[in-house]
């Protein structure tokens, strides 16, 4: 049977690139060596990376800006640090809006490098909603905030203008949707919900805003570093890049993030109607804000709860739990997730109703 894969990350990605993955695996350009093995300093592999990092630029709308796309280690917690270390002054202050939890968490990180502002919070809301009409501190270093909620299903749909540098975390909405991206000074993504499996954080910067702080910032941890030496200051992870090339390709042959994001529209659309409709469910998140990523839900009532698992897991569902910190479910709909797949859930959701 044929999985509809709601995982929330690592999660679906595109057949193609699962098989041209694995064709690599065994043998990579017909070189008779597996991806998995090829030297990263091959003229293969640093084409691969090349042309995955000018992919990038491309399809964000960035060309000829002044931006340059790594790739890196460490996930976007390991962006938590390197963004303040590389952006905030010694003695400077940050701004940070908090919308999650891995708000929360790139906020505990800043607060380690100096003075860190929480511009507004939806904390004591269970973070259900974006913050919104709050004043960012003139005087800070930089502004950061979180595009998507994964855990909570809320998505920002408006974005400050600011005479700061604006720092955001992209991790579970990263080429979902079209935006003014150049309005970003550094954008940062964990491969595993949009890109590509685990293993490799994509951080795109305005180059110009880098080397200005003062800080004697540790090799491994300095982003001019790593532009310099072209995303490959140590060995990088070779295959997740790969896997991310892959997906890029994908994306620009189904017309770019415009096109994606036209799918995407319609996947949460059938979604949100359902929910909304249905007298069994309600949302989570308000709706002004529910992410187009991950629609967040819940039964109105918990004893129907094993009758829609048992359901849901028969029509071939998976990864459909909600996080703890919401509870019910959670249908994350990332790009490589059909339309097809949304339907088979709304149909379930339909036949519970006609069941109670």
């Amino acid at each position: 049977m044929k999985k509809h894969n709601y995982s929330a990350g690592p999660c679906i990605l595109p057949q193609e690139v699962f098989e041209k993955s694995a064709q690599a695996i065994l043998n990579f350009n017909n070189s008779g060596l597996s991806i998995l093995e090829i030297s990263h300093r091959s003229k293969d592999f640093v084409a691969v990376m090349d042309e995955a990092r000018a992919l990038v630029i491309e399809l964000l709308g960035l060309e000829g800006k002044g931006y340059q796309a790594l790739f890196l280690a460490g996930g976007a917690s390991l962006e938590f640090i390197m963004a303040p270390y590389n952006l905030m002054k010694e003695g400077g202050k940050s701004a940070y809006l908090d919308s999650g939890t891995w708000a929360s968490a790139a906020i505990k990180e800043a607060k380690l490098f100096g003075d860190t502002v929480v511009v507004a919070s939806s904390k004591e809301e269970n973070y259900n909603h974006i913050p919104k009409g709050y004043t960012v501190p003139s005087d800070a270093d930089y502004f950061h905030c979180t595009s998507n909620n994964t855990i909570f299903g809320t998505q920002m749909k408006e974005f400050p203008s600011l005479d700061m540098p604006i720092v955001c975390d992209m991790s579970s909405d990263i080429f979902s949707r079209e935006l003014d991206f150049s309005k970003f000074d550094l954008i940062y993504a964990g491969a595993q919900k949009n890109m590509g499996p685990a293993g490799t954080t994509l951080v795109v910067v305005k180059e110009e805003i880098l080397g200005k702080n003062g800080r004697i910032i540790p090799s491994m941890l300095d982003y001019t570093k790593h532009i310099k030496a072209e995303s490959m200051y140590n060995t990088p992870p070779v295959f997740p890049v790969y896997a991310s090339l892959l997906t890029l390709q994908w994306l620009k042959n189904l017309g770019g993030v415009a096109a994606i994001e036209k799918i995407n529209n319609a996947k949460a659309a059938l979604l949100y109607g359902e929910i909304d409709r249905n007298p069994l469910f309600k949302g989570a998140a308000a709706v002004e804000d529910r992410s187009n990523m991950n629609a967040t839900f819940l039964l109105n009532d918990a004893a129907h709860t094993e009758t829609f698992d048992a359901m849901w897991k028969a029509a071939g569902i998976s990864g459909l739990p909600g996080h703890r910190s919401v509870g019910g479910y959670r249908a994350s709909m990332y790009n490589a997730l059909p339309l097809e797949s949304v339907q088979v859930l709304v149909d379930v959701m339909k036949e519970l109703e006609k069941n109670i």
